[in-house]
């Protein structure tokens, strides 16, 4: 954790108030935030009561600001992070006392601009204990010797200790009625978030996790899970998504996990992310995942290109993506890869073989069409700006944005990125068809290679035909 020089003013000028502590969600992809549900049961595991706001289902509530003497805001990503900085300035306006922390994956990433801006502490890796350390100091009103604090207590790295874990408190969190379903066999069902664990073992370049865990990752005790799903449950979940990074780091844990949930709840099914060597290397698993009620599973496959690939440390090729397509199709489970569609070492042919690849596989719709406008994400860091051709892309680290310039060696990527962008939020603000979307970036693409398109297949898309599992809510870093 690190600590504003600001703290010692502005934590005690209100006294020691009996004022709540509130924690804050902007956005985690549409499901119950676990970055503040997580959290809270720590804290009332320490006798503390919370209040909870989730901004992007809510709103923003400012009597629930005003009445705060702590704000934590959760920021496990970029958008949140974003969107989070705008909130913290709306909390400096309304209750400019109160102590505002920021905690999650891309907190100490962006510790610097956030504790000279907004932000009173940042926490980062394994943070719910320390966060807890960290409202009982504020709560005590006696004076806090900063040194020691971000030497000792609460450490200016990455909290990398195990956690003496409980169960998630979701009492004070929005129903999961007003989060993303799950679209399946032509029905909705109400969607549970869970983790498993945390962390990774691997080291993708482009990934925010590497710089903050090196490597590692940490299990959520089996029983820990296995609650937090009953209790989902008993709120009406039919379907559970396995928020971990990569479900496979630990396949015994999980697969314990798994039957456990299938004897208890058979009629559950789930979800989880894997990388791709991971589904190769524990492809014998597959079957019996499948059997337990895993409908699909999200892969980063990031590109069809193995010079992109080697670039980003994925680990895979090409041809391990089709492998890893076979093993989960012949099991019955959907693949719905996510790309990074736009990096400094793709050229548009690489661009255009992501779409002639998603179309010969039959993967339209398993893609969202946002995964075809998602361009590489630089945040301080990031172990991409020790890569070797830096001084060819790289640009200025843009602060208030969370990450750094970069521009294509060719223009016309730039040029195209802006084209397809725009080009999928209209489609989404029209709520188009999928394939409808896929076909008209298809167009774009070409155009901007100079060629004609592929004369399109003379099939009909038809707007009820039954589609692959899915969540209602596309996918964003």
């Amino acid at each position: 954790m690190r600590l504003s020089p600001r703290i010692n003013v502005k934590m005690y000028e209100q006294g020691n108030s009996t004022k709540s502590i509130l924690l804050v969600s902007c956005y985690e992809l549409g499901h119950q935030p676990a970055g503040i549900a997580m959290p809270m049961g720590f804290l009332r595991r320490a006798g503390y009561q919370t209040e909870a706001m989730d901004v992007s289902v809510e709103g923003f509530d400012a009597e629930k600001v005003k009445r705060a003497r702590f704000v934590g805001i959760s920021v496990p990503m970029h958008t949140a992070l974003r969107l989070g900085l705008r909130v913290a300035e709306e909390i400096c306006k309304l209750n400019p006392c109160c102590h505002i922390c920021f905690y999650g994956l891309y907190a100490l990433l962006n510790a610097d601009y956030l504790l000279s801006t907004v932000a009173d502490s940042v926490i980062g890796g394994e943070f719910e204990e320390v966060l807890v350390q960290l409202i009982k100091a504020v709560e005590s009103g006696a004076a806090i010797d900063i040194k020691e604090v971000s030497t000792r207590r609460l450490p200016s790295k990455p909290v990398l200790a195990r956690l003496n874990f409980t169960v998630p408190d979701r009492s004070a969190l929005v129903p999961l009625e007003h989060y993303a379903r799950l679209e399946y066999k032509g029905e909705q069902r109400l969607v549970g978030y869970v983790e498993a664990s945390r962390g990774c073992l691997h080291h993708c370049t482009h990934c925010p996790i590497p710089p903050v865990y090196n490597g590692r990752f940490f299990v959520v005790p089996k029983d820990v899970v296995l609650e937090d799903v009953r209790r989902l449950v008993a709120s009406g979940a039919r379907h559970i998504t396995f928020g971990d990074p990569d479900f496979l780091n630990g396949p015994g844990h999980s697969l314990r996990i798994t039957r456990a949930l299938h004897q208890e709840f058979p009629h559950l099914t789930f979800d989880f992310t894997a990388k791709i060597e991971h589904i190769l290397k524990h492809r014998a698993l597959v079957p019996e995942f499948a059997r337990s009620g895993c409908v699909f599973v999200v892969s980063a496959v990031e590109s069809v290109s193995n010079t992109v690939l080697e670039h980003l440390d994925k680990g895979h090729t090409r041809d391990n993506v089709l492998e890893a397509l076979r093993i989960l199709r012949s099991a019955g489970v959907a693949m719905r890869p996510s790309f990074v569609s736009f990096s400094p070492w793709s050229t548009i042919d690489d661009y255009i073989d992501i779409l002639e690849f998603v179309e010969s596989q039959s993967l339209i719709d398993h893609v969202d069409p946002v995964q075809y406008s998602i361009r590489l994400l630089v945040p301080p860091g990031s172990l991409l700006l020790s890569q070797p051709d830096t001084d060819r892309w790289l640009g200025r680290l843009v602060q208030g944005s969370f990450t750094y310039e970069w521009a294509h060696p060719d223009p016309r990527m730039d040029e195209l990125h802006n084209r397809v962008s725009a080009l999928v939020e209209q489609a989404a603000s029209r709520n188009e068809d999928t394939a409808e979307t896929f076909y008209a970036i298809r167009e774009v693409a070409y155009a901007a290679r100079g060629d004609e398109p592929p004369i399109r297949a003379e099939r009909e898309i038809r707007p009820l035909r039954l589609r692959p599992p899915r969540l209602s809510e596309a996918w964003f870093c």
